[in-house]
């Protein structure tokens, strides 16, 4: 194992070897706002006294497109979608005429934080949410029964050494399989974690959860409050039990509704259809994956492909005078501005306004699963998310901070 003074190279950044065990937390969905909110109501206690007293308290921004996919893989490679490829939950392959889930590892273009550390032998363990994440995370990464440690809460009774390098995580946990739309499948993780930190004791360990309660619970709502409240106390545990912990979000969250409660849409293909023709525009919807009971696939980015001979300056005017748009670029331009693959963008590159949603025609979205008012997420105005460390840190070059600094800041940047 290297010396504590060695550093580690991986996608052009260099990291320190931890003096302890380093956790980062990625809390999907969490604008700075829930957690100020929660330690106003008293429903957070360990956080007060980090950001009161012994740790210190940050804001960065996310990626653009504010989603799931493509922050966690900037937080866990350190570079913006440009550099890892993976900019949303889902893409469009041009060249194959394919819609596809950007859940595939070899969609990743970089080696993840993980796969440096392991390689020169450190003890890696990931938890996350959902199984359509983890994989990407545990991507390049060797498991068996000294390899790295990766695994969902909503796979978690379908784990082996083979696989996941753990086994039989229920019954460590001790708690049954949540389902996939609960608090509780982000509980798992935390539990998972302190147990882990408690017996495996990893170098590294990334603990990534599901924005289910952000989707429901405005900021200081009771909802919100008792689910912060319930991290609070893991994290607390995690502390006592002398790990670093460093806390950022992978995007904030927004009311996506009118004082009637119905969401506020752009139905966007039925805007581009009637400006330049059927089948001549597709839009996609990077929000797009397997679990959209809670946000319907309406979130407040979109990327349109156009046909060759279409005038893309004649749609971009168009585009943006439209009541909820916040800008329109082209595919140089947006990708430019938010770091973004231009191979997996299309021509257009759209985001709305805060209060509003993007979708592509009323018949291909099912809301009928809304619990509440749809809250969502996508663009720019979800972009501030929290940085909390349970250190004080150092002075920092970077400027402005994003959320894929926090390892960077947690191994180079915290005090012992």
């Amino acid at each position: 194992m290297p010396a504590e003074s060695q550093s580690i190279q991986v996608n052009g950044r260099s990291y320190h070897w931890p003096a302890r065990p380093v956790v980062v937390i990625c809390v999907d969905g969490s604008g700075p706002d829930y957690i100020e909110q929660a330690v106003q109501a008293g429903s957070m206690p360990w956080m007060e006294s980090v950001i009161h007293h012994k740790g210190t308290d940050l804001r960065g921004h996310c990626v653009v497109p504010s989603f799931t996919n493509p922050n966690n893989l900037s937080i866990v490679t350190g570079v913006p979608p440009r550099v890892h490829g993976i900019c949303g939950n889902f893409y469009y392959d041009r060249n194959n005429d394919a819609e596809v889930m950007m859940n595939e590892p070899s969609l990743l273009r970089t080696p993840t934080i993980f796969k440096a550390f392991q390689g020169a032998g450190a003890n890696v363990a990931i938890v996350t949410a959902k199984e359509k994440l983890r994989r990407l995370l545990g991507s390049g990464l060797a498991f068996g029964p000294d390899g790295a440690i990766c695994f969902s809460s909503e796979k978690s009774d379908d784990t082996s050494l083979a696989g996941n390098g753990i086994e039989n995580v229920v019954e460590m946990v001790g708690m049954q399989v949540p389902d996939v739309y609960s608090a509780e499948l982000s509980e798992f993780i935390f539990r998972a974690g302190v147990r882990l930190m408690e017996t495996v004791r990893p170098d590294i360990m990334y603990l990534s959860t599901t924005d289910y309660i952000q989707h429901k619970f405005a900021p200081g709502s009771e909802g919100a409050n008792r689910f912060y409240a319930m991290m609070d106390a893991y994290w607390s545990q995690l502390d006592a039990l002398g790990a670093v912990l460093g806390l950022t979000a992978d995007h904030g969250m927004n009311a996506k509704h009118g004082d009637d409660g119905k969401p506020n849409v752009i139905y966007l293909q039925d805007k581009v259809d009637a400006l330049v023709g059927r089948n001549r525009g597709r839009v996609i919807l990077p929000i797009t994956d397997p679990y959209v009971v809670h946000h319907g696939a309406l979130g407040s980015f979109a990327t349109v492909y156009l046909d060759d001979d279409v005038n893309i300056a004649q749609v971009i005017e168009n585009l943006s005078q439209l009541a909820g748009v916040e800008q329109v670029w082209s595919n140089e331009e947006g990708c430019r501005r938010f770091e973004l693959a231009p191979d997996r963008m299309g021509d257009l590159i759209l985001v709305s306004e805060a209060s509003t949603v993007i979708g592509t025609c009323a018949d291909r979205h099912d809301l009928s699963g809304l619990e509440v008012p749809l809250r969502s997420h996508g663009g720019v105005s979800e972009q501030t998310v929290p940085l909390i460390f349970n250190r004080k840190v150092g002075p920092l070059g970077m400027q402005p901070l994003r959320n894929f600094d926090v390892f960077d800041i947690a191994l180079n940047h915290t005090s012992a």
